[in-house]
């Protein structure tokens, strides 16, 4: 019996070849070196625009169970001051230069229930596993260079039942703003992230059957993403 060859899925050959786009365009260098530049005015630039998207992320991990929170991508410390003082933070970020203004907060703030702000590599912390009760990636799925690598480290992180959730943009599927992300692509390495990243790149089809994906303000441009562990 002849066997037929199906036709590669045009959809799936595109996204798979953005994907290696998107995997090969950065390094944690390139982001050290872009977070170094924008540590001194990431808050009112980038953070404004964020704030309703982190704040409804934050208002999800409060009303979660579980006292024990890994926040990776911690950055300035923005999102610090709004958790619930009965979770127990632990920030991590790439960035020296970011972190040194997150201490600053914690300190200046009297945050009493943030335990720790360590510079390590998001891929590979080298964190206990199962140490959190919740993992929250604030928009550093895609600056990692490696997002697959990202979402195995927080898997093991945090505890078998536990949530693992990611505010971040993800790419159009088209129109007017998948052309204006994929003309600012040649820029990834300036930004320190990737305009044009597909969510493929982060979660897998068997993530996405589980997770649940709500848009963000302003206009839909971030999606929270809620995965259970």
């Amino acid at each position: 019996m002849t066997t037929v060859a199906r036709a590669p899925n045009l959809r799936q050959v595109h996204t798979r070849s953005r994907i290696e786009n998107v995997l090969t365009r950065l390094d944690a260098e390139a982001v050290r070196i872009a977070y170094r530049r924008q540590a001194a005015f990431y808050d009112w630039a980038f953070g404004a625009v964020a704030t309703p998207a982190r704040q409804r992320a934050i208002a999800r991990v409060n009303a979660l169970p579980g006292d024990r929170v890994l926040e990776v991508g911690v950055g300035t410390g923005l999102a610090l001051p709004h958790y619930s003082a009965e979770k127990r933070i632990t920030g991590i970020d790439l960035s020296a230069d970011m972190l040194a203004r997150a201490r600053a907060r914690v300190a200046r703030l009297q945050l009493t229930n943030v335990e720790g702000l360590l510079e390590l590599d998001a891929e590979n912390t080298g964190l206990p596993s199962a140490s959190f009760d919740i993992a929250a990636g604030m928009f550093v799925a895609s600056v990692v260079p490696h997002p697959d690598r990202l979402l195995a480290e927080l898997r093991r992180l945090v505890r078998p039942g536990g949530h693992i959730l990611f505010i971040n943009h993800f790419s159009a599927r088209g129109g007017p703003r998948l052309a204006v992300e994929r003309a600012m692509t040649p820029l990834a390495h300036a930004l320190g992230w990737h305009p044009d990243f597909p969510i493929e790149a982060l979660l897998s089809q068997s993530d996405l059957a589980t997770a649940s994906l709500i848009p963000m303000p302003p206009a839909a441009l971030f999606t929270l993403v809620c995965l259970p562990n």
